[in-house]
């Protein structure tokens, strides 16, 4: 995500990794909520059928304000498959959060890989 009027800089990468064992909605990714923060952006949701059953998943984004958004709503997951959910960048502006809700307990994996943008530089490194 490249915003010329804004300066960003990236804060972090990561992953968020769940085992959904239950079948309740679960978070997956808040957002940072620092004021130094501009937004994240989610580039990949993978999620893996590990019991030889297909499934299904619901994917929601909720605001600040507590609203729910769905992305996906009853996505089917085939037996023992991988499927990538995105298409294109998922962007969460400060404090959203990600959540995942599985149709069965115990049979989904989800991996998202998220990078992180601030509006400031931060040095992560002790060597300047």
């Amino acid at each position: 995500m490249l915003i010329t009027s804004i300066p960003q800089y990236i804060q972090g990468l990561t992953n968020a990794k769940l085992d959904l064992t239950t079948t309740n909605a679960t978070v997956l990714y808040t957002a940072p909520s620092d004021a130094d923060f501009n937004a994240s952006v989610i580039s990949s949701i993978l999620v893996s059928e590990d019991s030889g059953n297909a499934d299904t998943i619901t994917v929601t984004v909720t605001n600040t304000a507590g609203a729910v958004f769905s992305l996906f709503h009853v996505k089917a997951v085939g037996a023992s498959t991988t499927i990538e959910l995105l298409t294109r960048d998922l962007i969460l502006q400060s404090a959203e959060i990600l959540k995942v809700t599985a149709a069965t307990a115990n049979r989904l994996h989800v991996v998202a890989s998220i990078q992180e943008y601030a509006k400031t530089r931060i040095s992560t490194s002790a060597v300047l």
